[in-house]
């Protein structure tokens, strides 16, 4: 996001306030004092990136997750990827699954662009989250790691059906059945979105409605035959069936209402986190979480272009939902590098970022000569 700058003082003036109110970032352990202080008692705090391949905003939004784990008891982190790649992930820092190690355990992530959750600075923070949770005190609940996204048709579906596999093969075979619609488009999930606009391929959107209501109408059943300890399952579950019937709408609208297939993935990931947080409410407490997802996304949409668009976001959300127990975040830069590729589905490559707009914030900021430095409220 981007924006265009109307400077109410001289520029000298305001190149001076913002030296005079900068927090440098110099690498010390201390340098976010002033952003967890602001932070204080907020639940949720939502970390963005300017791009998806870019090392240092990785690097520095784990230093940030890591000092509100360990420091003030978040007890979850909840990223712009798929649900059951990110369970996968989670399974492992909970010391479970059967994942030798953060490598394997990150090996879910096979959607283009891979680099965006298999890159060295988040396997690190992975192997850094197992080793905290094995550390912590026998009480102190384990932190997870979850995903809020809605691209995973296919895995989502063999999730669902490999639950009720377990719990109910009756209950399987039906989901099989109405899921069966959406089969063809489980690998490249657009193609359905590309049939039903053509008029080639029937809507599904009955059918995974049809199955979402069954699994939650059947929720007690589940439990109550497996007791409480098999929550955590059941809720993995239900969150993919929301997946299907959420992907089933974005991937229908997707070619003929940008803004409405925009909203409806925010608001996905938006009622996912909510939903996250009132499962680990039931476990352990107020539990608090932290969100690493792109600026465009965890910005406050009202504030940009986006508006003006009909478009709004997870910031956006959370601030109307929860006023200030959510602390938006956002990471930008003047210039550097980027992993990208040319187009959807090419190789990786490192590329050069432009330099900024001349009106932009960024370049403001690059004016203070302060290689890298905090903004803060307070």
């Amino acid at each position: 996001m981007s924006a265009t700058l109307a400077l109410p003082l001289g520029e000298r003036e305001v190149l001076e306030a913002l030296r005079r109110e900068a927090h440098p970032l110099t690498g010390d352990h201390r340098d976010y004092d002033a952003l967890l202080a602001f932070v204080g008692d907020a639940r949720i705090v939502l970390l963005g990136e300017a791009s998806h391949g870019t090392h240092e905003f990785y690097r520095e939004r784990a230093r940030i997750t890591k000092r509100l784990i360990a420091e003030h008891g978040f007890t979850g982190v909840a990223i712009e990827g798929d649900w059951p790649d990110a369970y996968r992930v989670n399974r492992y820092v909970q010391g479970a699954g059967s994942d030798a190690d953060a490598e394997a355990a990150l090996g879910g992530f096979r959607r283009f662009p891979t680099w965006m959750w298999r890159n060295a600075d988040v396997l690190d923070f992975v192997g850094w989250l197992r080793a905290h949770n094995e550390r912590r005190h026998h009480a102190a609940p384990k932190v997870g790691f979850y995903g809020l996204d809605l691209y995973s048709l296919g895995g989502s579906m063999e999730s669902v059906i490999a639950y009720l596999d377990h719990q109910d093969p009756a209950a399987a075979e039906r989901a099989r059945e109405r899921y069966e619609c959406l089969q063809p488009y489980a690998g490249e999930s657009t193609g359905y979105g590309q049939a039903v606009l053509l008029g080639v391929g029937e809507p599904c959107r009955r059918r995974v409605i049809e199955q979402l209501v069954e699994l939650r109408r059947r929720a007690g059943e589940y439990l109550l035959r497996d007791g409480l300890a098999a929550e955590d399952e059941y809720f993995f579950a239900e969150q993919n069936a929301a997946v299907v019937a959420n992907a089933e709408e974005y991937y229908r609208t997707m070619f003929g209402d940008r803004a409405g297939s925009w909203n409806l993935r925010d608001r996905h990931m938006a009622d996912t986190l909510d939903q996250l947080i009132a499962h680990l409410d039931r476990h352990g407490g107020t539990s608090r979480v932290v969100v690493w997802a792109h600026n465009s996304h965890v910005g406050d949409a009202r504030a940009t272009d986006m508006a003006g668009r009909g478009e709004l976001n997870i910031g956006q959300l959370m601030r109307e939902r929860h006023r200030s127990d959510a602390v938006n975040v956002g990471f930008s830069t003047y210039a550097g590098t980027v992993t990208a590729a040319s187009e959807w589905g090419a190789p990786a490559e490192r590329k050069r970022v432009r330099a900024a707009l001349r009106d932009s914030y960024e370049a403001l900021f690059h004016s203070t000569h302060l290689p890298a430095f905090l903004l803060c409220p307070l």
